[in-house]
């Protein structure tokens, strides 16, 4: 089976060696990230905008969605977004691929300017659809949107920060934390950048970059207190690029597969979820790179190492082998 190997089992790859490289560019892009989200900002969706919602319903089958997205762009209201909506339970009217959510963003002069928007859209429609349901999001619900979104991101991370530290120690928690850190905050840096919308979708995507990365990240920790229980004469060093080279295989076989199917939904998906795979093909990339020149240098740089016992200590660079 060696003709299939992807990734060869022994490589011995230097990665601790490029660690001040990695750690200064990754330095950079956070910095950059972080100077584009205060003087930039973020393009921020309806969810967080505000602006209204209409559920309508078609009478003569499956709905037509470039029909509603060519009717709704003709009236010039901005930002508008159509999405199919079906109930996979199959238990109401939406069942049979024959409602849609339309999507208007916040009109310039208050309530009245957005009622009169909504009257505007409904006229262009006719009566070739059913109206469900209307609903105004306000500034209030802006508010708790954009509030509950970091709240679900800085909880994830908690989260992680104390798994980590009772699965492993304190090292390695600080050091899987620093990854997602990482990951984040250059996600939030490339949507700033390319001014792509950020909605309630993306919030999700960064929530599964988090899952993502650790799951990565994880793999390689448990190489490592492998390792470190087993060659208690190696420098951490050399111990950390063999842990790195013996997880390689899967760490990149994981991401190319997950990229193959992000990739393929990026390029067929449509509009509608195309900025939630753009995250998750971005994520899974940073992700990838720092399980391994983020997490693993902070623990060399933590300078961890073992004593007899297996359990993992801090000891000074001198009985670092």
């Amino acid at each position: 089976m060696k003709g299939l190997e992807f990734i060869p089992y022994n490589t011995k790859i230097p990665f601790l060696s490029w660690r001040f490289i990695a750690i200064a560019l990754s330095t950079i892009g956070v910095a950059a990230s972080l100077m584009l989200f205060f003087t930039q900002g973020l393009n921020l969706g309806i969810d967080f905008r505000g602006g209204s919602i209409l559920e309508v319903k078609s009478k003569t089958g499956a709905i037509d969605i470039k029909w509603l997205r060519n009717q709704s762009r003709a009236l010039n209201l901005g930002d508008v977004q159509i999405q199919a909506v079906k109930d996979l339970s199959g238990q109401s009217a939406c069942a049979d691929d024959s409602c849609a959510m339309i999507r208007v963003e916040l009109q310039p002069g208050g309530d009245k300017a957005q009622q009169l928007a909504l009257n505007k859209l409904k006229q262009q429609l006719g009566d070739k659809v059913i109206y469900r349901s209307t609903e105004v999001v306000g500034p209030t619900v802006q508010g708790e949107l954009i509030e509950s979104g970091i709240i679900a991101v800085v909880a994830a991370i908690l989260a992680v920060l104390l798994y980590i530290w009772f699965r492993f120690e304190w090292q390695f928690a600080l050091g899987a934390v620093a990854a997602l850190v990482h990951d984040v905050l250059l996600t939030i840096g490339v949507f700033s950048l390319f001014q792509i919308e950020f909605g309630l979708p993306i919030v999700a995507a960064i929530l599964t970059i988090v899952g993502y990365s650790l799951n990565d990240t994880v793999v390689v920790f448990d190489r490592i207190r492998e390792n470190l229980r087993k060659y208690k004469k190696m420098q951490v060093i050399e111990l950390l690029d063999i842990s790195l080279n013996q997880t390689l295989s899967r760490t990149i076989l994981t991401s190319v597969t997950t990229l193959l199917a992000l990739v393929s939904l990026y390029v067929f998906g449509g509009e509608v979820i195309r900025g939630f795979t753009f995250a998750m093909i971005w994520g899974v990339v940073v992700g990838t790179y720092s399980s391994i020149f983020i997490a693993s240098p902070i623990l060399q740089a933590l300078d961890i190492s073992r004593d007899w016992s297996g359990n993992v200590t801090r000891k000074s660079g001198a009985d670092a082998n």
